[in-house]
């Protein structure tokens, strides 16, 4: 990832994103894919460059060819973005599989979670969440009020950790079961993130990381975090 940025700096020397640089980059991209946030991250990086140089009044002049160039890493990183492999995975319950692949992530995230869920009863799961929240990991939960205070619900326990919750308290019920984690992994599905839904209850799990679900998906979360929070 240094080096794509490295070589951004390099090509936005002269303003100018040649033809040879354009297939380098491309190349680049190709021969080792980057993750959905790897390829936001090289175009925000893109767009920096280029802000920077327009707060110099030496190159303002440079700013149509500047821009120029910026369209065309954009262009080049949107068609490696299109290229990103889709990894799909379903689980389905009764069973342990659906449990043991919410915690799975929650073990292995690095960064932020958020998650938006009905309720929140597995102690399994919750013990997850919090020690993601103690290592360092943003956390983010929306539920719905009506079940903060059902036997079983963890809710009052994560708040009591530190941990982020905001509350649908509207007459509706909030009733997504989704999480994103790190913008890389979507999950999603009937899955109820409870002990019930592992031992008794036909339910099921998807698991993707599609660039076009992330970022629906992301969308939603924020539009409810700031209507809840």
């Amino acid at each position: 990832m240094q080096t794509l940025l490295e070589q951004l700096e390099r090509s936005i020397a002269d303003a100018v994103l040649s033809s040879a640089e354009k297939r380098a980059l491309a190349a680049a991209l190709q021969e080792r894919p980057l993750r959905v946030e790897q390829l936001r991250q090289l175009r925000n990086h893109s767009f920096d460059l280029v802000l920077q140089r327009s707060r110099d009044p030496a190159q303002s002049a440079l700013m149509p060819e500047l821009i120029k160039w910026l369209a065309e890493v954009v262009k080049v990183v949107e068609q490696a973005a299109a290229q990103v492999a889709v990894d799909t995975r379903v689980w389905f319950s009764p069973g342990d599989d659906c449990r043991d692949a919410v915690i799975r992530h929650f073990q292995s995230c690095r960064q932020q979670v958020d998650v938006c869920v009905f309720t929140i009863a597995d102690d399994d799961i919750s013990a997850a969440i919090i020690a993601a929240h103690r290592r360092g990991v943003a956390v983010r939960v929306i539920s719905d009020n009506h079940k903060r205070h059902d036997a079983g619900s963890d809710i009052e326990r994560m708040v009591e950790s530190g941990i982020e919750v905001a509350l649908d308290d509207s007459d509706a019920h909030m009733h997504h079961k989704f999480a994103l984690f790190d913008g890389r992994w979507l999950l999603n599905g009937s899955f109820n993130w409870t002990r019930s839904a592992s031992r008794a209850n036909d339910e099921n799990l998807v698991v993707t990381n599609d660039p076009k679900q992330l970022h629906h998906f992301g969308a939603q979360f924020e539009e409810l975090w700031e209507r809840l929070s």
